[in-house]
This record gives C-alpha cells, sequence and structure tokens, in this order.
C-alpha cells in the first residue's frame, strides 16, 4: 500500500504534465481553426523536365541532397519528373548540379523570384515553379562578347 501511494506520488506532477501538453495540443488541433498563414503548408509544383540531359535537383530541407551519395541509389528528384512538395512560406532555394537560385513561397502560396531569372524560370504568382535553363546565361542568353575576343 505505501509502494503504491508513493508510485501514485511520484508520477502525479507527470501525468498532470502529459495531461495538459494533451490538452494544449488537442484543443490547437481539433479548435477548427485554420493554422496562421505563415504555418500553412502549400502545395508547391516543381517541373524541372525541360533540362536534358535528365539529371537530379533539390530544395535544400525538403528534398534528399543531390551531393550525398551515388547516382544509381540517388533519391533525390530527377529533373524527368514533376514533384510536388508541402511547403510553408518561406525562403527556399533550387539546387541542380549547374544552377540554383533563391525563390519565395507568399503567404498565400505563391511563388516569387527574381525578374532576373526570367528568360529559364517561370511561374511567378502561381503554384508551379518551372525550371528551363541547366544554367543562367548574362545579357537575356545572348553569349557574353568576352568570348568573342581574339588574342
Amino acid at each position: 500500500m505505501l509502494r503504491d501511494r508513493l508510485l501514485r506520488h511520484c508520477f502525479h506532477p507527470l501525468q498532470g504534465i502529459v495531461i495538459g501538453l494533451t490538452i494544449i495540443s488537442g484543443g490547437l488541433a481539433s479548435g477548427g481553426n485554420p493554422p496562421p498563414a505563415h504555418l500553412r503548408e502549400h502545395l508547391i509544383t516543381i517541373d524541372a523536365t525541360s533540362l536534358v540531359p535528365t539529371s537530379w535537383w533539390q530544395v535544400p530541407g525538403v528534398t534528399p541532397s543531390i551531393w550525398a551519395s551515388d547516382p544509381e541509389s540517388l533519391d533525390a528528384p530527377k529533373t524527368s519528373e514533376r514533384r510536388q512538395l508541402s511547403l510553408k512560406p518561406g525562403n527556399y532555394k533550387f539546387i541542380s548540379f549547374t544552377f540554383d537560385f533563391p525563390f519565395t513561397v507568399t503567404l498565400d502560396g505563391t511563388l516569387e523570384f527574381s525578374r532576373s531569372l526570367d528568360q529559364c524560370v517561370e511561374g511567378r504568382g502561381t503554384q508551379t515553379l518551372i525550371v528551363r535553363c541547366k544554367r543562367m546565361y548574362p545579357h537575356g542568353g545572348e553569349r557574353d562578347s568576352y568570348y568573342d575576343q581574339t588574342p
């Protein structure tokens, strides 16, 4: 009897904490209110299918790294497939082996990125990021005159 009483006394505060956390988390989840805009996830499609030959890409912290392993067993998304990602509003980066750039998911779940990327990236104001180039070229896609010089 004394042992049972001691056990109840020892565990009672812990049970109160667990019950309190359950009530708090249950209240947040079942309150019927949607999460705040900055915590809401949005389905964003990444479409890099225009890139040939096929390669891999990543969004750090969201998809597997392209730098981590053998190409035969790599889990990172391939450029031959469109991929949907659940992303919260915030700043992200698209990375391939030859081209990377930052993009933003806005509070309303649409994409923003620098206008300087318009020659290679589409989808501003939508939920689909379309990557059309393997690398970014200067001056609107024109070859830099530097390369036309003769020694």
